[in-house]
Formats: C-alpha cells, structure tokens, sequence
C-alpha cells in the first residue's frame, strides 16, 4: 500500500480542483483508504493523474524507417533521466523502445496510444510495445484504406464491411480504427490523390473519399468500439484546407470522430506564399458538434522526422524540401512515408503552423475534448510537451515567443489577441483526464475509487516547463517508477485491446481474399495473444 499525503490534487474527472488531500493506492488501484505501506509526504506539491496520450507514433515498421533514415540523430542524450539500472537506448527525435518508456514515465505520462498500425505489421508493432516499459499501450488499425473494405462499400455491401472491419480489429488485437487519407492512399498506388471529399477514388467507380469516412464513423459507432473513429482527414497540411476539413466534420452528422492533429487541417490561403492560420473557423464549427474530438498536434521549432500512412503528403514534403525520403505500399492495406524536417522560427509556413496549434487549444472551448499532442514525432518529439505547457498558462512567455516570428507570419494568425491561460485543472483535462475519456478507458485520467494507480506529482514551480519535466514522483499501477528524475524501477505495461462481434462466418469470405491477394497466408495473418502479454481485453 501507498498513502500519498499532503498533497494539492487535481482531479477533474472527480472534481477535485486543488483540495489538500489523501491518495490512498492498493493492489494496483485507488482505494478509499488502508493501513501500513509506505507514505509519500507531497506537502508543497500538486498531485495529477498519470498523463495519457491519444496520439502518438512510438512503435511498428514506420518508426523503424525512420530510425533508420536518420541515424546522425541517435547520438543526442536522453533529457531529463539519469539512472544506473537504465536499459542502453538511444535518444533523439525517434527514441528506441526503452527509452520511450522511460521519456514518458519520465514525465509523468503512464498511457499511450500507437495511432496507425497496419494489421498486416501489427505483431511486430506489439513486439515493440511489449519492450517499451513502464507505460500502458492502446493501438489503432488503419483501415481507410483497406482494399478488401473499400471493394465492399463500393459493391454495397455495408453489412458485410463492417464484419470484416471487426475481423481485422481483432485480428490486429488493436483497440481503435484509424483512417488516413480515406482513399488517398489507395489511389497514391495509381499516383493519384483523393484530396476532397467528393473525389472518385482512383481505380474505383462509385466510392469516394467522403462515403468511405462516413461509412467508416458508422461502423465504428454500430460496433460499439470505445474510441471514436480516428480521423486524419484528406488534404493534410495543405493550403486552404480549411474547407475539406470542415466538410469532412459535417459529413460525419451525428457520428462519433477523433479528428487527428487538427493542427494540420487549419489552414487558409492559396498557396504557400498566403497560408494563414484558420483555426478560428475550425474551433467555432467543432466547439458547436459535441460528436467531435481531436488532439492538436501542435507544432514546435527545430528538428524532426515527419512519418505517416499519408504517402501522397510525404512525397510532396519531399518535393518541397529536397531532403532524403522514403515512401512504400503496404499491400492492401495502407502506405507510409518518411522525410526528416526541421520547423523554422523565420520560416512563415512553419511560424503559421507553430501559432495555429496553440490557437486550436486556446480557442476550443471545452478542454475534454481537446488532448495535448504533436503527433509525434511529426510536430515534435513527445518529450517536449512542458514546452507547449508553459505557452498555454503563461501569456506573458507566449507574447514573447509570437514576438520572435516573422511579421508576415504574424498578420496571418489571431495568437496576439487570445489572452486565455490555462489553469491546472484544465492542463490535468488536456493531458490525463480528456484523453482517457476519449480513449474510452474508465479507469484512466482520473484518482477516484477504483482508479489505475497511475499518478504523477510535481514541485510547484513558476518554471512551467521545467516543472512539468521533472516529477517528484511517477507511480505506475501502485509501484513508485520514477523519483526525483531517477527511474527507480520498470514494471511492464499491460496491452488495451478491443474484441468486436462479428460472425465467424466471414473467415469463409476472407481465406480465399487472402489466397488472391496477400503475400502471407490466412493462418499467419492474425496476431496471437501470447504476444500481448498483460492484455486488458473489452469486449462489446
């Protein structure tokens, strides 16, 4: 037992907002009190839920890539830890599995969302997670783009597509369903794109990218899966977006959906000599659909590496940047490009993306359903949220850094007018509490009765950053992981997975799918639940 005494909580799933009291933590769990164990005396500190993150890439063949690509990176020091016992990784923008796991928890974040996984790779995807200690892991299964799927909604065959779609879910042993560009990507194997909704998809006759989004959020609602569907919308990072992503949100009507790094769809303008920041439009139609979610995906300066399924976006990055690239197809599936990048404070198009993320969370007006992210590592590595953290409650500093942008740059966004700072309660909703309701995982985000004991406790700091960087403690399902910066122990993560009805039938009209048109055979497709080893199944 754990007894956390002291201690201003802030809990807002429970409404507890900065009230001096007792934590009580027992076999895993939040208790409502107990005797014996250890006491952490947090007098002076302010007590959180474990952070968990919606989005996020931190494992699977694209992260590989990317390693890959750019090893010059790998030489960086991990921040923020030190520790004898550390298992060796390296550090950078694309940390190996153990270091991710120490780089979260190093920061007080317990639970993370792998946000594209193709099923057809998603045993090696589990293997990483399972080697990525300390945090909690949920995956989503790309399907916008899954041939089978997109060969029945074209012939029709609504009921029969959402079989397959839960067949694939838990074939993958995923928790969510993920589309990326629904349909661009199937047409980038023709080297086209699908960049509005009404757009035919390449070698198709009747299905367009908006039917497939639509059906997709239906589906996802009829099966009763616990995540809204997860939306990277068409036309990513493009000029003018503004509009594909506002018709993508009215096409949903009453759907549920997660729109991925909105930060990317917010964009006005021509071209990119007139971007602008569009993130006004954006907010006010979100904040009036309570149907929607999404996380920022907010952008800060220096270097990166951009991956995604979107293959059509990371081409033209390439084109637009010279840098080294990759780009592959997953059979049948879905695609993935990499391009390393490097935002500029006096590069307008970045200076315009680094301001529009912070205008979405400024202006969304419900922090539920906002949650904290860069897309990692496309905006920036994760380990710099208590950057972004410091730019949201303080003003003072965010005036002085839009101050440092260019002056074009300036006149094309409305950061200087937004004098909105958050306040702890709402920086536990972005992170913890907003995420985790998203995610569907009731026993996440929050410190009530029958809680996971994750928690995370900090020294009150007027160093916002510095605060949020350095825990006092980080305690994972009751077990104190990190102190004062040292990982004291590793404790292996247990894997979310979401095990959908469908009727068994459909393996039948699957094999000889299977037989035409993959490289490897029905029996070895699906992954095998010895290679989740603490599984936390829900079935609906």
């Amino acid at each position: 037992m754990l007894r956390i005494t002291g201690g201003t909580v802030y809990d807002p799933a429970n409404g507890v907002d900065g009230v001096v009291k007792d934590i009580v933590l027992d076999g895993g769990k939040v208790v409502a009190d107990g005797v014996g164990g250890r006491t952490i005396d947090a007098t002076g500190m302010i007590v959180m839920p474990g952070g968990v993150d919606v989005h996020t890439h931190v494992a699977g063949a694209a992260l590989n890539f990317a390693r890959a690509m750019i090893p010059e990176e790998h030489r960086r020091a991990l921040p923020f830890l030190r520790s004898k016992t550390l298992r060796a990784g390296v550090g950078g923008t694309t940390p190996t599995t153990y270091a991710t796991g120490y780089l979260y928890a190093g920061m007080g974040w317990t639970t993370v969302n792998e946000a594209a996984v193709p099923v057809i790779s998603a045993k090696h995807t589990h293997e990483e997670l399972h080697d990525t200690p300390i945090v909690d892991k949920a995956t989503c299964v790309l399907m916008g783009n899954n041939e089978v799927v997109l060969d029945l909604l074209e012939q029709g065959e609504f009921e029969r597509a959402k079989q397959v779609v839960a067949w694939y879910l838990w074939a993958a042993k995923g928790y969510g369903i993920k589309c990326v560009n629904p349909g661009g990507v199937a047409a980038w194997k023709w080297g086209k794109d699908a960049k509005q909704l009404s757009d035919v998809v390449e070698g198709y006759k009747k299905i367009t990218a908006g039917k497939i989004v639509s059906s997709m959020a239906r589906i996802v609602d009829e099966l009763k899966i616990p995540h809204p569907m997860h939306l990277h919308c068409n036309n990513l990072g493009a000029p003018g977006n503004v509009s594909t992503t506002i018709e993508t949100m009215k096409s949903l009507e009453s759907h549920r959906a997660h729109m991925a790094h909105l930060q990317y769809h917010a964009y006005g303008g021509n071209d990119w000599e007139s971007i602008r920041s569009e993130a006004p439009a954006i907010a006010e139609y979100f904040n009036a659909h309570k149907n929607l979610t999404t996380d920022a995906g907010a952008v800060l300066f220096g270097n990166t590496i951009t991956l995604s399924a979107d293959g059509p976006w990371q081409y033209l990055l390439y084109q637009l940047t010279g840098k080294k690239w990759g780009n592959i197809d997953v059979e049948n599936e879905t695609g993935c490009g990499v391009v390393p990048y490097v935002y500029r404070e006096k590069n307008i198009v970045n200076a315009v993306q680094w301001a529009t993320g912070l205008e979405l969370l400024l202006l969304i007006d419900d922090p539920w359903r906002v949650s904290l992210t860069t897309d990692h590592p496309n905006g920036a590595s994760f380990w710099r949220y208590p950057e972004i953290l410091q730019l949201l409650m303080d003003a003072t500093f965010r005036k002085e850094e839009f101050a440092k942008l260019p002056e074009k740059a300036k006149a094309r966004t409305c950061l200087a007018e937004l004098t909105r700072e958050y306040t702890l309660r709402e920086i536990a909703i972005i992170t913890s509490a907003g995420p985790a309701r998203t995610l569907g995982l009731p026993q996440k985000g929050h410190l009530g009765i029958g809680a996971d004991a994750d928690v995370a406790i900090y020294h009150l700091n007027k160093d916002i950053a510095k605060m949020f960087s350095h825990p006092r403690y980080v305690i994972k399902g009751g077990e104190i992981v990190v102190e004062d910066g040292d990982i004291r122990m590793t404790v292996e993560g247990r894997g979310f997975i979401t095990k959908p009805s469908y009727d068994p039938a459909i393996e039948e009209y699957l094999k000889p799918l299977f037989q035409q048109q993959y490289s490897m055979s029905f029996e070895n497709y699906p992954v095998e639940m010895h290679r989740i080893p603490h599984p936390e199944i829900t079935e609906v």
